[in-house]
């Protein structure tokens, strides 16, 4: 009799891929985008461990375009009430004061097709980036890394909620800012790229910290009974210590700027995230990792250490 060959993959899945978002949606494609700098490009797998290998389609680009934006980070696709969004960041070309989240909209069932529609600026009160979109308790909340408190630190996180995906109502509220050394490493004092977590009767606010070009590029954490008003900085606590950081034994520096998703079964919890593969090396070498984690026994993510580059790992449990 044959014996079952393991299915296994390498990190990183993409040698060029900075601020990963990762998205399952019902129709059973993952959806994927990376910073580009010039254009917004969308991948599509039904293969988490191969997406690089998936369909690819330019979405949008800044030529084609009536709004003055410049330098694309950080893309997000989300499907919100049956409707498609990209959330991106860009700037008129000047420095991070004219840094302002955009949104598309595309009605289409497939974000492949029908045409992506400029909703505009996000009426943010500080200028920033990374915006990323909550949805709770019959609400839309918005969260972005804002540049409120110069030259204190560069950015902090600030929720808001929404009227509608592309509109901000109310109070642009102080969640987290850097206040500890391993927030404040690589020449700024930086807590970006907000991204959420449910489990177990708790919201988990999952952040970067420090500068990106930083060996020490690391994730924070906050948490909150998923009950209380996550609007109200008082329901949110701290973790005093980074959660995900570099492994100098395996070689992996610069872990951050994140997000979660599910294998294609939905039985296993997977974080995307980018890293360095060298200790100086910079923003310019960012990859895209994977790797599935777990929970302790009070409920909090166990993100445990970044994988070894070139490693083999079982791909994600349902994985083509």
């Amino acid at each position: 009799m044959g014996t079952t060959v393991e299915k296994t993959f390498n990190n990183p899945i993409l040698a060029k891929g900075a601020d990963p978002w990762m998205y399952r949606h019902t129709d059973g494609n993952y959806y994927f985008m990376v910073t580009r700098g010039n254009r917004l490009e969308l991948m599509k797998s039904r293969s988490m461990s191969r997406i690089a290998e998936g369909d690819r389609k330019i979405v949008w680009l800044p030529s084609t375009s009536g709004m003055n934006s410049q330098n694309l980070w950080a893309p997000e696709i989300h499907h919100l009430n049956g409707t498609w969004y990209i959330y991106f960041t860009a700037n008129d070309g000047g420095g991070d004061d004219t840094r302002r989240v955009y949104v598309l909209e595309n009605e289409n069932e497939d974000p492949f097709e029908g045409k992506w529609t400029e909703k505009g600026v996000v009426n943010t009160e500080f200028a920033g980036l990374d915006g990323t979109v909550l949805e709770h308790g019959g609400k839309l909340i918005f969260m972005y890394a804002g540049y409120g408190n110069f030259p204190a630190y560069g950015s902090a996180i600030y929720a808001v909620e929404m009227v509608n995906p592309w509109t901000l109502k109310g109070e642009n509220v102080l969640l987290t800012k850097p206040e500890y050394e391993w927030e404040q490493q690589g020449g700024m004092a930086i807590n970006e790229g907000p991204c959420f977590l449910k489990r177990f009767g708790k919201v988990f606010l999952i952040y970067s910290a420090s500068t990106c070009w930083s060996d020490d590029y690391s994730l924070g954490m906050l948490s909150a009974s998923e009950n209380s008003d996550l609007l109200n900085p008082s329901s949110w606590t701290k973790s005093d210590t980074p959660v995900f950081y570099k492994s100098l034994q395996n070689r992996v520096f610069g872990p951050g700027h994140n997000s979660f998703t599910v294998s294609p079964d939905g039985t296993e919890d997977w974080i995307v995230y980018h890293a360095i593969p060298e200790s100086g090396g910079g923003s310019e070498k960012r990859s895209t990792r994977m790797q599935k984690f777990g929970w302790t026994e009070n409920g909090n993510p166990d993100f445990g250490a970044p994988v070894p580059q070139a490693t083999d790992i079982p791909v994600p449990s349902g994985d083509e």
